[in-house]
């Protein structure tokens, strides 16, 4: 199995070098702020595959195609959090599933096994995001940097890439793991955001105890009004 493709880098050889620097970019943003940047990603990750999928069967049905896309890409967005965590749910199911299909063969009350890893899904869910979205931003950056790569020099990346295919799922592992730690590092810290308001709330208080006091009415003033 072959992390990054020689085949992608063939197809993309139309790509300007332009849109393959986004795309590095896109990728390394990924890789880097994945769950600091999560509720971007997961609404637009499901909005645009709701959208592809609404183009797709609108296709198909012979309606009007470009409705249904963007009805569907709508509701997918709408609800694209709430998707996220169900999907999650079945993910940590069905590898659970196969994991325990895979060593006991014979194994019994699989749903069990299907509930357990679906709460164990939704409970590793920040960690299941940053593992994914390093993943998928070092294979969309790599990719691009060997487009950028073979673009600009004389070597030919495809023939390299087929070559190394096993020094380059290595790296491929390792730069998702380093990346799950530069997440953790770029994550907000719930700390500082309540000693910042802590800070703006003291300030506030010392403020409201150095006002000066209020004017008071000239006819409050008068000799007959003062005792009032």
């Amino acid at each position: 199995m072959q992390l990054i493709a020689p085949d992608i880098l063939m197809e993309a050889k139309g790509l300007s070098i332009g849109a393959a620097l986004f795309t590095l970019l896109v990728g390394f943003l990924l890789w880097a702020f994945g769950w600091r940047w999560h509720r971007f990603w997961v609404v637009f990750g499901i909005t645009t595959a709701a959208g592809v999928l609404g183009l797709s069967a609108g296709k198909a049905a012979g309606g009007q195609v470009l409705v249904i896309g963007v009805l569907l890409a709508f509701a997918g967005g709408v609800m694209a959090l709430e998707i996220a965590k169900l999907l999650a749910f079945v993910a940590g199911g069905v590898g659970a599933w196969i994991a325990v299909q895979s060593v006991l063969p014979h194994a019994q009350e699989m749903w069990a096994v299907f509930l357990a890893g679906g709460l164990f899904g939704v409970i590793l869910y920040r960690l299941w995001t940053m593992m994914l979205a390093s993943f998928a931003g070092v294979l969309i950056s790599w990719h691009a940097a060997f487009f950028i790569a073979q673009s600009l020099g004389t070597y030919d990346a495809v023939k390299w890439v087929g070559d190394h295919s096993t020094a380059l799922n290595g790296g491929v592992i390792i730069a998702t793991l380093l990346g799950i730690g530069m997440q953790v590092l770029t994550t907000e810290k719930p700390v500082a955001k309540s000693e910042e308001k802590k800070s703006k709330k003291d300030d506030k208080h010392d403020d409201h105890h150095h006002e000066e006091p209020a004017s008071v009415p000239w006819w409050h003033k008068l000799p007959g009004l003062k005792a009032a």
